[in-house]
């Protein structure tokens, strides 16, 4: 499993916005175009994640508190499905071959660890770690 660019940036922008105002803010910040920032926050957007905000103070904004959010939820906006093999990214698993696969156990395992670890963490504890790690904790929300 590898997690894209978009991916990584999506989850140190969402991070960002818990704590800073503009896209042109974070761009500064984290060395990335704001051109590629709004194309990760578009999907972001469409998800329902953030929302923009129009004025003077605009921009984009979190839709909700920081606890809400998952790290999972933030990347399946970006990335789509983590499944590690096709047959496991429907609900229902469609695979002829499902009842009679030597390894679909295996797939499933590592499937559910993936998705348990990256749902288990949240927004809040990114921002947190993130807070605490950058001048010993000096940076206010």
């Amino acid at each position: 499993m590898k997690v894209s660019t978009k991916g990584r940036y999506a989850l140190r922008l969402m991070v960002d916005l818990g704590v800073y105002i503009s896209l042109k803010d974070i761009s500064s910040r984290q060395n990335i175009s704001i051109k590629y920032l709004e194309q990760i926050v578009t999907p972001l957007h469409r998800a329902g994640l953030v929302r923009s905000v129009r004025g003077a103070q605009g921009g984009y904004r979190l839709s909700r508190a920081p606890e809400r959010y998952t790290a999972g939820e933030i990347l399946r906006a970006i990335e789509g499905s983590f499944a590690p093999i096709a047959c496991l990214e429907t609900e229902v698993n469609e695979c002829e071959r499902y009842k009679y696969c030597p390894t679909v156990g295996f797939w499933e395992g590592m499937y559910k660890v993936i998705s348990d670890y990256m749902d288990s963490v949240t927004l809040n504890q990114l921002i947190d770690e993130h807070l605490n790690s950058v001048q010993g904790g000096c940076v206010e929300r």
